[in-house]
């Protein structure tokens, strides 16, 4: 199947959230269990159906690891969609999200499409981020929300599928991805109140 459009999309997130396995998921409907560190980045593609017509997501997984930070920047370019994924187990993942924000605003374009997803929804006994967190921060950033299981295959698809509409919406739209206002909305979580207040984007009511 020929793809009549082609879509470039970056997983972003800490190490250990689970991206590359977001990716296994979505591309290639499997799990595994073992954890392996991406080393740079990993690259897949994909065809979906969106309105009746192919279109190619080009998927790329970016390490999460501190020492190859610098090295995604570069992967930035020509970006349209960014999936950014946090542990729902982990809250340091979540409260890394205002560095991977920063980082996003600084390095993409302004147009460029932002879902986030809390993985590992199904372990729910060593929850360590209550969902109303994840979506007050979605909300905030004006981004669309997902709670995600790689294991269980929980809203994985859901998540790709509605990056790529909107990818596909804002091209529609807009043309050539442009600027416009990045400031965040109102009703901030609590947790990113300091952070914000140390962070060049900030909300007026944190």
């Amino acid at each position: 199947m020929n793809a009549g459009e082609s879509y470039k999309v970056l997983v972003l997130g800490d190490s250990n959230v689970g991206k590359t396995c977001l990716m296994h998921r979505f591309c290639d409907e499997t799990y595994y269990d073992t954890y392996i560190s991406t080393i740079g980045v990993d690259y897949k593609q994909k065809i979906i159906q969106l309105d009746e017509k192919p279109v190619k997501l080009q998927i790329w997984d970016t390490a999460g690891q501190e020492r190859f930070r610098t090295l995604t920047t570069a992967y930035y370019r020509g970006a349209m969609g960014i999936l950014l994924v946090y542990d729902v187990t982990n809250l340091d993942s979540f409260d890394h999200l205002t560095y991977w924000l920063k980082n996003i605003q600084e390095n993409a374009s302004p147009d460029v499409i932002k879902v986030l997803a809390g993985n590992k929804c199904d372990n729910e006994t060593v929850r360590a981020v209550d969902k109303a967190d994840g979506e007050k921060i979605a909300e905030c950033y004006d981004m669309p929300f997902f709670e995600v299981s790689c294991k269980m295959d929980v809203n994985v698809e859901e998540a790709f599928q509605a990056l790529a509409k909107l990818i596909k919406e804002r091209s529609q739209y807009s043309g050539a991805f442009g600027l416009r206002d990045e400031t965040p909305r109102e009703k901030c979580s609590p947790l990113f109140e300091k952070a914000f207040a140390e962070s060049t984007r900030k909300c007026s009511s944190c």
